[in-house]
This record gives C-alpha cells, sequence and structure tokens, in this order.
C-alpha cells in the first residue's frame, strides 16, 4: 500500500518544508520586512543577541514537559510569579548586583517547586489535556498571586521597605525599580565587537542550561520522560511511575522559568507587579513554535531559531508596517496576530499531521491484515 503520509514524504525536500512550514514561513516574511523597516545590520544585531539572553532561559524550560509527552506548558508563568516574588524580597532585604539575584533565585526556587507539584498533581488528572489545564491554571494561581501581593504583603507578610509599598502601608506598588541589580549578569562578563555588545557571562549561563538538558535527557528519569512521553501504558507496564514522572518534568520546568524570568527581569530593569508574568507562557511557547517545534517534540536548536525569528519580526514589523502603509499602528496589530495566531497555526498543524499519519496506519494496518488472510487462504 502507498504511504499517504504527508509528513513521510519520500522527497527529503518535500518533507523538510512540511516539517518546517512555520520558519519558513517567516523566514520569507522578514526577507520583504527587514528591508522596508531600513533599520541598520548593527542594530538588528544588539537587539537579536539582547532578546536572545533575555528570553532564551524561559524557552528552554518548555522543552522538558515536551519530552515528558505534556505538550506546551502554558503554566510557566507560575514559575515567572515565584520569580518576581523573590525579586520582591531581595529588593526588601536590600542585597544588590549578582548576590541579589541569587537571593531572588533562592527565594523563588521552593515557591517554585511547589506550584510545581500543585500544577503536575492537576495535570496528572487532566491527561491528553494538558495544555489547557495549565493555561487556566496559570489564570487561578495567577488570581492567588495578585491577592497576595496586593493585600498579603506588608500586612501578614513584613515587607519594611516604604519604597515597595503602597502609601496605604500594604500592597507592592504597581512598578518596581530594579536598579540594583539592572544588567548585572549582562554586565557580568561582555565584550564588544564592532558595536555590537554581547553579553557573555548571560549566554554562559545559557550554554550551561543546555548541557544540562542534554545531559539530563541521558539519565535514567530523562530515559523515563522519554518512555511516559512516546506512551504512557507502554512505560507503565515497564514499571516507571508515569504520574511521579510526569509531575517531576512540571517542577523542573517551574524552576527553570523562575529562573529564567529573573534573568529577563534583571535585563529590562523593571518588574511591572501585576502584569510582567502575563504573557510569559505565550511568547515563550510561540517563539518556540516558529522555531520549528511541536506539540511532541522539540529541541534546542529550535530554541534558538525561534527566538531569533520571533523577536526580528517583533522589532521590524512596527516599522515596516509604517512604511508600507503609512500605518506603525499596523505593525503593532501584527505582534498581537503573531503571538496567538501561530499557536493556533502550529497546534492545527499538528492535529493535520497526527490525524493523517493515523489514517495512513489504518490503512497499513488494514492491508497487513488482508495480506495476512490472502496468505492463509492461499496456503
Amino acid at each position: 500500500m502507498k504511504d499517504q503520509s504527508l509528513t513521510r514524504a519520500k522527497n527529503p525536500l518535500v518533507r523538510f518544508v512540511i516539517s518546517n512550514a512555520v520558519p519558513i514561513l517567516f523566514v520569507i516574511l522578514l526577507i520583504f520586512a527587514v528591508p522596508l523597516s531600513g533599520f541598520s545590520t548593527d542594530y538588528l544585531l544588539n537587539e537579536i543577541i539582547t532578546r536572545l539572553g533575555r528570553n532564551s532561559f524561559l524557552v528552554i524550560s518548555l522543552l522538558i514537559p515536551v519530552m515528558a509527552g505534556m505538550g506546551l506548558n502554558f503554566g510557566i508563568v507560575l514559575g515567572a510569579m515565584a520569580g518576581q516574588i523573590g525579586l520582591i524580597f531581595m529588593l526588601d532585604w536590600g542585597v544588590v548586583g549578582i548576590p541579589g539575584i541569587v537571593l531572588a533565585m533562592l527565594v523563588g526556587t521552593p515557591i517554585a517547586i511547589l506550584l510545581g507539584m500543585l500544577a503536575g498533581m492537576i495535570l496528572n488528572r487532566a491527561k491528553g489535556r494538558e495544555m489547557v489545564t495549565s493555561m487556566i491554571l496559570g489564570f487561578f494561581i495567577n488570581g492567588i498571586y495578585q491577592l497576595t501581593i496586593l493585600y498579603g504583603m506588608g500586612s501578614l507578610i513584613p515587607i519594611a521597605s516604604d519604597k515597595l509599598l503602597l502609601p496605604r502601608g500594604y500592597g507592592v506598588r504597581n512598578a518596581i525599580d530594579l536598579i540594583s541589580v539592572r544588567k548585572a549578569l549582562d554586565n557580568m562578563w561582555s565584550i564588544e565587537i564592532s558595536g555590537v555588545s554581547i553579553p557573555l557571562g548571560v549566554f554562559a549561563i545559557i550554554a550551561a542550561l543546555c548541557i544540562f538538558v542534554f545531559w539530563f535527557t541521558r539519565t535514567k528519569l530523562g530515559q523515563d520522560m522519554r518512555a511516559v512521553g512516546q506512551d504512557m501504558q507502554v512505560a507503565a507496564t515497564a514499571g516507571i511511575n508515569v504520574d511521579r514522572t510526569r509531575t517531576l518534568s512540571i517542577i523542573i520546568s517551574t524552576v527553570l522559568a523562575c529562573y529564567g524570568q529573573i534573568i529577563f527581569l534583571q535585563n529590562i530593569g523593571t518588574i511591572n507587579t501585576y502584569n510582567s508574568h502575563d504573557q510569559v507562557g505565550t511568547f515563550a511557547i510561540a517563539a518556540l513554535l516558529i522555531g520549528g517545534a511541536s506539540v511532541a517534540k522539540a529541541t534546542i536548536p529550535n530554541v534558538f531559531i525561534g527566538i531569533t525569528l520571533f523577536h526580528l519580526t517583533f522589532i521590524v514589523a512596527p516599522r515596516a508596517g509604517k512604511e508600507l502603509l503609512g500605518q506603525a499602528q499596523i505593525g503593532e496589530f501584527f505582534r498581537v496576530f503573531v503571538s496567538y495566531g501561530i499557536i493556533a497555526i502550529s497546534l492545527a498543524l499538528y492535529a493535520w499531521r497526527r490525524q493523517v499519519e493515523k489514517e495512513t496506519e489504518r490503512r497499513q494496518a488494514k492491508a497487513a491484515i488482508k495480506a495476512a488472510v490472502e496468505d492463509g487462504t492461499g496456503g
């Protein structure tokens, strides 16, 4: 029987185009948008390098749940909230520079672990619907976070610094200055080449995380996660504790997202206390999907390709929209379209591929049964 699956096409070029349809689409878009924007090469390189350092840790935190078969973890916003709480306490205690960032990570880690455990338990009860469940869980925990920050801090939770509190004496201010740790990691070790600043310290941390992920996939726990991601029933039959393995993948992802949000905010230099974490999951997932990842498979190269294409689009879209149509706002609308539209398109493509593959497998199985029956009849 002829294989009808488009994702298994014999022509390597066709297979490559189908498997990488989303990144190819963005490359074509950028070929037209970059010249229209009029930005210099040095400016674009500076922006992309800055955004790679700022966002890579957050996007990499998505990889392990994908490996464990839990799809794209919108729940990384839980880790982002834990990181922001760590930064608030760091500011209150007056620790600055690299020690301040380390302290924020130490404070945020137990909170991220607890939130990861909660998320893992809930997602284990929603097998097959992890992505939408993690998104709704993020909204729920966000409500608790807002309540804690707005009413708990300064009243139930001691906060000594008046600079952090609202004039009424409790509740954290909407915007907090991170001048004490602003670009502490970026400036720790950086070089400048032809006017392009490269934060080697941040990239060293990201490289260490990439090495960790590469090593982790080859550990016993990493292999268990791969097995669970491929088939939970087979993994359970092999003696793997499926629920525990899935929960651990979410805990690791949440803790990494906590650190990623701290790295992100130290680069920005301010915290929007009530909103900085809102779009973390959406933007990270959109970047990963644009890099060629799917619900079932994501790799480290997908992270860096996706961040480059996604943020380059964000940089050039407003200017290109202004030059092309006289309206910079068109580019701003395009940002929103990209953020949410690419997730919808990628999920639809994934569902289509799965449907085609299942149909192909069904036909092949039917053909094999028919051939076996014919052989038995002939014998």
